[in-house]
């Protein structure tokens, strides 16, 4: 098959990983596959997928604006080659979807869902807006338990286009990967290191675990992996609570496996999820992993690694005292959340879609 994945682009986000890592897969299971950004510009994921000759990259423009309506012209005209189309992430559903529903030629399209909200769903007009859009698609994916009831709720009993694929990471990746010298922070083997890797985005909450440093000795110190809109707020919350020197911005790496084989701790802190790859690599991982008790998170978590309520940075700060003083709970906590993870291997994930492709083309 011939299967086109869009998505805004290569960013360093859950679902843009996703894309890289499963057009990877369906290369090697003998498919032909092309990427298709709103946006263009070169990150590290942009540039793993670039040294695969046998994908096909291509962008609708560099460093533009991707809320531009002017793109479901562009999208109309690219998708016209592909036996399947897939697309991930606002406003890139909504441009393939209105560019399915004025083409005379109708295509076979999927749109994944991956968080279980969004800003949309509480305005009138995208509520109206919605009803159109995810009406134009094929099948619609959803990632998680949560994300699939939160979605069946916003369209309504009567919307029957929905399945469920849980998403999945490469755990040979995970298990393989080999950790750094904790000398490479400017840290020392009698300090525990915490780790988040999360966008610094309104969805994400790195600041409850800034400022959970609070409630912890000086021995404590956090790495934050990633990028977006609010570092400047988080480095600024750093300063104010005089923490500079106790955390670390890493910004986007494409070393995660190995950073998190280094840490002590990982940490996932966050308002609400769809299924975070972040957190079912943290759980992968080989080290303890604590997340906030929200939507899409605790769920996946729960009886595994160890959950806190959203915002209660002093519970966040005590399961991470509590883990560093029981090294019998952290070592439960450690296998526990490896044979959770073993759920989301990405082959699983990988050999659903292209059952789903199959069905959908054979129709």
């Amino acid at each position: 098959m011939k299967i086109l994945q869009i998505v805004n682009s290569l960013s360093s986000g859950g679902a843009e990983k996703l894309v890289v890592d499963t057009s990877i897969r369906f290369q090697q299971k003998g498919h032909d596959v092309t990427i298709l950004l709103l946006n263009g510009t070169t990150t590290p994921l942009y540039n793993k997928i670039k040294e695969i000759p046998e994908i096909t990259i291509k962008a609708i423009a560099i460093d533009k604006n991707i809320y531009n309506p002017i793109n479901i012209l562009k999208i109309k005209t690219l998708i016209s080659k592909y036996d399947i189309i897939q697309t991930h992430l606002f406003p890139t559903f909504y441009w393939v979807a209105f560019a399915q529903l004025i083409s005379l030629k109708k295509k076979k399209i999927i749109f994944t869902e991956h968080n279980t909200t969004n800003r949309r769903r509480s305005k009138s007009i995208f509520k109206f807006l919605d009803k159109i859009v995810y009406r134009q698609f094929t099948k619609i994916i959803t990632i998680s338990d949560a994300v699939d009831n939160n979605l069946r709720k916003h369209l309504g009993g009567e919307f029957n286009k929905i399945d469920k694929i849980y998403n999945g990471i490469d755990l040979e990746v995970i298990n393989n990967a080999k950790p750094y010298n904790v000398s490479q922070f400017n840290c020392h083997t009698n300090q525990t290191l915490i780790m988040q890797v999360a966008s610094f985005t309104t969805q994400k909450d790195q600041n409850s675990l800034i400022r959970s440093l609070k409630h912890l000795p000086e021995s404590f110190v956090l790495l934050l992996v990633g990028d977006g809109p609010l570092i400047k707020d988080s480095k600024a919350l750093s300063k104010e609570l005089n923490l500079n020197n106790r955390i670390q911005f890493l910004g986007i790496r494409d070393d995660v496996p190995s950073l998190l084989k280094t840490v002590d701790i990982v940490v996932l802190s966050s308002h609400y999820e769809g299924l975070s790859l972040s957190c079912i690599e943290g759980m992968a991982s080989g080290k303890p992993f604590i997340a906030s008790n929200t939507p899409g998170l605790g769920d996946i978590v729960k009886n595994a690694g160890l959950i806190f309520d959203d915002n209660n940075d002093v519970k966040l700060a005590q399961h991470i005292k509590t883990l560093s003083e029981d090294p019998q709970l952290y070592q439960n906590i450690v296998k526990s959340c490896q044979q959770r993870a073993k759920i989301f291997d990405i082959n699983i994930m990988v050999d659903k879609y292209i059952k789903l492709y199959e069905q959908i083309y054979s129709y």
